[in-house]
């Protein structure tokens, strides 16, 4: 009968606790075997796996004593998500066992958040650097020292001079296990998606970005507008309050702008600039830095109804006839700016007049002088 092989309901707690009971001494009776050789006991103790057994790693090993060359451990038994997003990765060749480059000893991982580990916040820049500092590698690869421009950038000095964890590391801009390239869609430095790349960090400006004439031109698909590394670069990301940055970033506006910033070079403002004055007007105290609208926009800074306040950041006191002043007016534009195109022709002829009659004076005084001398 089926009922006279039974267990009895009240022995069943107690098999159990001796079922645990033997599997639990079967699993240290094999730590213990392993260690007789392996001597990776301390490390593998204090690591994050402290808690396994060598088996629940090294699945390949069945018997005692095993082959010297076994399968390598496979980190998906319980990394799944991780180890499926590095092989779609850029690295997912770069190594057999790409977890280690970037964790360290096999059997000593620790935590991210343990700051022993090499993808701790304050040490993944020198991880990374190991591979992306190296300048074989880097000619090898034909990739720029990004780990050098990273170091000398407000990001780099806020984390490994000032100790800011909150700063942006590698894994905050290319993602941990799943870094694609730039060229891929999907990238998180993909041109498409480097504003909320950056957003993730800096939202305001990215609300900004995108209520501006750049934002909305990116989110309709066109490539060629200008995002965050534009102006601000990839990996040396300067202080934007620094002479430097502001002495430079007018030439970066005119790389898109050239009409506008050959008209800014002739305006006081830049030629006080150029004489390394930073005081003055550069283009986003005009445009604004990320909300940037054009001028028939009336929400713009620089729509008419908006002047007054605008150059009244720096004017103090001014009326309508002051913020008449245009300052991109083009002198070579007569249908645009007549009155201005005829002064400038003006002004282009009676150079020419004055220097040219006092060549030919100086030339026909020089004449005569030499043939004074000879007489």
């Amino acid at each position: 009968m089926r009922g006279q092989n039974k267990l009895p309901l009240f022995l069943l707690p107690a098999v159990c606790w001796l079922l645990g009971s033997a599997a639990a001494f079967g699993a240290a009776a094999g730590d213990a075997t392993c260690l007789g050789c392996h001597a990776e006991k301390e490390t593998l103790h204090a690591s994050i796996h402290g808690s396994l057994g060598c088996s629940d790693c090294h699945t390949a090993i069945k018997a005692f004593p095993h082959p010297d060359k076994v399968a390598l451990v496979n980190c998906s038994t319980c990394h799944s998500s991780e180890v499926a997003g590095l092989q779609t990765s850029v690295h997912a060749h770069s190594s057999q066992q790409p977890c280690l480059s970037c964790h360290g000893d096999a059997h000593a991982i620790v935590a991210a958040k343990n700051p022993k580990s090499p993808v701790f916040a304050l040490n993944l820049p020198r991880t990374c650097g190991s591979c992306h500092g190296n300048k074989d590698f880097v000619q090898k690869h034909h990739l720029p020292d990004v780990y050098a421009e990273y170091t000398d950038s407000i990001h780099g000095f806020a984390l490994t001079k000032d100790g800011l964890l909150v700063a942006a590391t590698c894994s905050s801009c290319h993602g941990a296990h799943d870094i694609l390239s730039k060229k891929d869609p999907k990238s998180r430095t993909a041109r498409g998606n480097v504003p909320a790349t950056c957003g993730a960090c800096h939202q305001g400006i990215e609300t900004a970005y995108f209520s501006g004439v750049h934002g909305k031109g990116l989110k309709a698909g066109n490539r060629s507008v200008p995002s965050c590394e534009n102006c601000h670069t990839a990996h040396q990301i300067a202080n934007v309050r620094e002479a430097d940055w502001k002495m430079k970033t007018v030439a970066t506006c005119g790389n898109c702008h050239k009409d506008k910033f050959g008209t800014y070079r002739d305006t006081l403002h830049a030629q006080v600039s150029s004489l390394g004055y930073i005081e003055t007007a550069h283009c986003w105290d005009c445009h604004q830095a990320h909300d940037i609208l054009p001028k028939s926009d009336p929400a713009s800074s620089v729509a008419s109804a908006h002047l007054v306040g605008t150059c009244g950041k720096c004017h103090k006191d001014i009326g309508a006839s002051f913020v008449s002043y245009q300052p991109h007016a083009d002198p070579h534009n007569a249908n645009a700016y007549p009155a201005l195109h005829a002064s400038a022709v003006f002004m282009n002829l009676l150079l020419a007049s004055v220097l040219g009659f006092f060549i030919l004076h100086t030339i026909l005084w020089f004449i005569r002088s030499r043939g004074g001398n000879q007489s």
